[in-house]
């Protein structure tokens, strides 16, 4: 019985040192939470005066053609999937759900952005364009900026057809989603083509060309902040669970502690009655 009850004392105690872990890591979550919230505020309206800008280029000039609204017809079709999930673990399924969404075909490339990324996609062992960014938290504005350029070049050199990024939405707190954006070839509606009323120069063309890889960068750039948010939130939400099962682990495991030591004593009684009786 004492074997027991020391046994119990003991998983106790390791259920409170973990509660003590889990109850740091969502504080730490949550604390930093906030400013990544903040971080998507300030992306959105960059992103929105790219895509006006760009659509407005497209729709305006009737003899508009750019080479990144069309594409390139490749001896293998391939797409480009900029993958971001996170940098750790203990966030729930934020990285599984993330990668069961991400279908490839034999000929695709993939950019993955984040540790957790780069370790799925080479034990896969598919094709990654570059394992430069692993560290997600790390990836910055500059650094979107340079892999806009770097996808823009090879979508022209036919290395990939079509360009994607992966990500998860932040909704709130409680809600976040996988989802994928088609970013090349940029797609507008013939029908709403009209006659020109902004003059560009050199030529809508140029200008339109020369946007697109700020346009792809800030995608990548949209794309980290909505992730980086939802992480932390995944995260956030699986160590209040982890704590709250710690609690009721804790709960159970004294209730059995006392009942172990209710029947030492309730024995100690019984031997003490009988041997006076004796």
């Amino acid at each position: 019985m004492a074997g027991s009850m020391k046994a119990i004392k003991n998983r106790i105690k390791s259920v409170e040192s973990t509660k003590q872990i889990t109850k740091a890591m969502e504080l730490v979550a949550t604390s930093k939470l906030r400013r990544a919230k903040e971080r998507i505020e300030e992306s959105r309206p960059y992103f929105d005066v790219l895509k006006n800008t760009l659509d407005d280029i497209a729709k305006n000039n009737k003899d508009f053609s750019s080479p990144f609204c069309k594409a390139v017809k490749a001896e293998n079709p391939a797409t480009c999937y900029v993958v971001i999930a996170g940098d750790r673990g203990l966030a729930g399924g934020y990285n599984s759900n993330l990668f069961k969404s991400v279908l490839l075909s034999e000929n695709d490339v993939v950019l993955p952005i984040g540790k957790k990324a780069v370790e799925y996609f080479a034990r896969r062992g598919i094709n990654i364009f570059s394992e430069d960014y692993a560290i997600v938290e790390d990836v910055s504005v500059s650094d979107c900026a340079f892999m806009g350029e770097m996808l823009a070049k090879a979508f022209l050199d036919g290395k990939f057809d079509k360009l994607k990024v992966v990500y998860t939405r932040f909704i709130n707190v409680l809600s976040q989603t996988p989802a994928a954006v088609d970013v090349l070839p940029a797609v507008y509606d013939e029908k709403d083509k009209k006659s020109g009323i902004i003059l560009y120069e050199p030529s809508a063309e140029s200008v339109f060309n020369k946007i697109i890889p700020q346009y792809i960068g800030g995608m990548i750039y949209g794309g980290i902040s909505e992730s980086y948010a939802s992480e932390l939130s995944a995260r956030r939400n699986a160590m209040q669970s982890a704590n709250k099962n710690a609690d009721e682990m804790i709960s159970s495991l004294s209730l059995s502690y006392n009942r172990a030591r209710q029947a030492a004593i309730t024995q100690e009684i019984t031997e003490i009655v009988a041997g006076a009786e004796n």
